[in-house]
């Protein structure tokens, strides 16, 4: 029977790079997708770019750019990298869109209409010189149980420990570097601890088949401790959709964000002229699929179905989450810029659909996490997708084209390419059901058959015998027919490949029927032409080096509850990554950079200066505008130590200067050099003393 599905990827936020772990959930659902519309049935995939939050405002404001021309150059380069990887959106929308305004303001209207908002009194930690209320990961400051330095005000990422903003130790605001004060507002609630929304979630979380058996269990765990309430809104300034009735009070992003998945299909439904009020009510039967990651399932499967029902609009069908990436064993962390990106694998020409086939041999429909062990990746590839299914082809097609102008013989179906079509049914059930790594399992068990099966009919051998051709068209034409099998079996992982097999084969677009029906005796297909290379061990280490800074473990303390936050206020860090279990408050060296010669190094002319002057920088988040007196003249520097150091206390002290950098010209004038300082991870910043007795414009030797 045919179905309807809407089927969605949680949307990736419009504040960085598209990287691996990202791309375990678009190929895992595209490939879902591709198997779905193989069988017939109709399938529209939507996703969108999570454009909404405080972090969105302030990387626009520091690069001197509208948040509306940021968030239009970051959906560029996700549809870029998603393009690259064969993701094969129906439509790739931005929440920042009429459609998800509108469709927002009517799911608040009607959840207040009902009872369910509420305006409480919050106290929170105000930025007084930036003007605005600080998000947790906007605050820094000390441990309150490792005292570890440097800490963001939701989690300590040294020891572990969570904790509110107002326990850190000295908090100081990211965006300023001031000490926050705190101030009340008037916050907007949904009331998810409501007893009719306790009620419904406990019947639909825990009945039929809307979520994983693993993550039932996980909301069972939430709802012994109790539902809260949602905050719902956010304080100007913000970049987001202002709340109706409320001045000054926007919709936080995490509301806005899955209604992005409805604004979405509603775009791509008028385009199409699809009924979207119809699939909106409660009761329509085209199945709404949701995949997502473990970390946001306490919104995907609370908040999200409890607004859909009370708002009247139709609910999710299911919730597929799944784990985490990690890279040779190590965690990756969004958060401390330990990712491969995407562009960094498409640059370097790389093949997609390796890394394609590489995750769906992983994947499984549970939550558990997934490791990308890259000697296991060379090995499997070649192994899998070179020595056992393209070389089928290779091995084959030659003798058709010189020996039979390139057609298909007849006669019995060889009794590998028989079991191989038995597969088809199990392989689609492994397939729908997401067992991605029990599908190519059976595939290449399949494939392993037909290699055994050409091995011992050895048509390099046939051909030298004339009167072994009958046998010669037999064996290349079964090995042919098998090789169309697997492709149409691998299609939903290498679309790209299968769309270049079927030009090879000359036929039409495989659907999955197709596996009933063989070519005919006196199919032409054209000459062969190669499908795929192997990995060269040599690409890896050079996506090594590309992404060498951002390839160190790291720990990651985030709990799906605060994920939220945790993705609004994630700003770009240029630090590196702490170890995964560093000893607390200990402080752990980076790794020692390339060797340089004794002719480098003297190109470098370190000058002792004295700060003449230090003032802060107005707009400026981490800057102090020095002025450094050398000996023969004054330089202006600016330095990204506002965090670590009043400029009061600054002035007057000697310290070390690169004299001979290029300058550099920034938003607020031009930096003639740089200052030397120590950092750690977590350590904060030191400036390099100078011993009393230099003199401004002595060269350090």
């Amino acid at each position: 029977m045919s179905r309807r599905l809407l089927v969605t990827s949680a949307l990736p936020y419009a504040n960085g790079s598209i990287h691996f772990g990202h791309l375990v959930e678009y190929i895992q659902t595209d490939i879902w997708v591709r198997f779905q519309k193989l069988r017939g049935h109709e399938v529209h995939y939507v996703c969108a770019d999570d454009t909404h939050g405080t972090a969105i405002m302030l990387r626009a404001e520091k690069e001197g750019i509208s948040a509306q021309a940021l968030i239009d150059r970051v959906w560029a380069e996700h549809k870029r990298d998603f393009d690259g990887f064969l993701v094969g959106f129906d439509n790739y929308y931005s929440t920042h869109s009429d459609e998800t305004r509108t469709l927002s303001e009517d799911i608040y209207r009607r959840l207040r209409d009902r009872g369910l908002i509420d305006v409480r009194s919050v106290e929170q930690f105000y930025d007084p010189v930036k003007a605005m209320f600080l998000p947790d990961r906007f605050i820094k400051g000390e441990c309150p149980k490792c005292h570890a330095k440097d800490q963001y005000g939701d989690s300590c990422e040294v020891c572990g420990s969570t904790y509110t903003p107002t326990d850190l130790v000295n908090p100081y605001s990211v965006v300023s570097g001031a000490a926050p004060v705190r101030k009340a507002s008037d916050h907007y609630f949904f009331r998810l601890s409501h007893e009719e929304c306790r009620r419904f979630l406990e019947h639909w979380t825990q009945s039929g088949d809307h979520l994983q058996e693993e993550a039932r269990n996980k909301i069972r765990e939430w709802f012994d401790q109790g539902l809260n309430d949602w905050d719902i809104s956010r304080d100007a300034p913000y970049f987001g959709f202002e709340i109706p009735d409320a001045p000054g009070k926007y919709f936080y992003v995490w509301l806005d964000a899955p209604i992005g998945y409805l604004g979405s299909f509603r775009n791509l439904a008028d385009a199409r002229g699809l009924d979207f009020d119809a699939f909106a009510r409660p009761g329509h039967p085209t199945e709404m699929v949701h995949f997502i990651g473990k970390d946001i399932l306490y919104f995907h499967a609370l908040f999200w179905p409890a607004m859909l029902e009370f708002a009247g609009y139709r609910t999710p069908t299911r919730v597929f989450a799944h784990g985490f990436l990690t890279v040779n064993g190590e965690k990756m962390s969004k958060s401390r810029g330990t990712f491969i990106t995407a562009q960094s694998y498409l640059a370097l020409g790389l093949d997609p659909e390796w890394l394609r086939y590489y995750y769906a041999a992983k994947l499984g429909p549970t939550m558990e996490d997934i490791d990308l062990n890259l000697d296991d990746f060379v090995a499997r590839v070649n192994s899998d997708l070179v020595g056992k299914y393209v070389n089928i082809a290779s091995r084959a097609a030659g003798f058709l084209v010189k020996r039979f102008e390139g057609r298909l013989g007849g006669g019995d179906e060889a009794p590998a390419v028989r079991n191989l079509r038995a597969r088809a049914e199990a392989i689609a059930q492994f397939y729908d059901q997401r067992e991605y790594a029990k599908a190519l399992r059976e595939v290449m068990a399949g494939a392993d058959e037909v290699n055994q099966f050409v091995d011992h009919e050895k048509p390099w051998d046939l051909a030298k015998q004339p009167d072994q051709s009958d046998r010669l068209h037999w064996v290349c034409s079964q090995a042919v027919e098998a090789f169309r099998l697997l492709t149409l079996y691998l299609k939903p992982v290498l679309p790209s490949v299968a769309q270049r097999v079927e030009g090879f084969l000359g036929i039409a677009p495989l659907s999955w029927a197709d596996a009933a029906s063989p070519l005919t005796a006196g199919h032409r297909i054209e000459t062969y032409r190669h499908l795929m290379t192997r990995i060269d061990p040599k690409q890896i280490e050079a996506l090594l080096d590309a992404n060498r800074e951002s390839l160190k473990a790291t720990a990651e303390t985030h709990s799906p509850q605060r994920h939220a936050q945790h993705q609004e206020n994630t700003l770009t860090q240029d630090t590196a990554a702490v170890p995964a279990t560093p000893e607390p408050g200990k402080f752990v060296p980076a790794p020692i950079a390339p060797t340089i010669t004794i002719d480098d190094f003297m190109k470098i002319d370190l000058r002792v200066a004295r700060v003449a002057k230090a003032e802060h920088v107005e707009g400026a988040e981490k800057l102090i505008k020095l002025t450094l007196d050398i000996g023969s003249e004054t330089r202006q520097v600016f330095a990204g130590i506002k965090a670590h150091y009043d400029p009061a206390k600054i002035e007057g002290r000697l310290v070390l200067m690169v004299a001979n950098l290029q300058p550099r010209k920034m938003r607020f004038g031009e930096s003639q050099g740089m200052i030397l300082a120590a950092s750690g991870e977590d350590t904060g910043v030191y400036l390099l003393d100078v011993d009393s007795g230099a003199e401004p414009g002595m060269r350090a030797k």
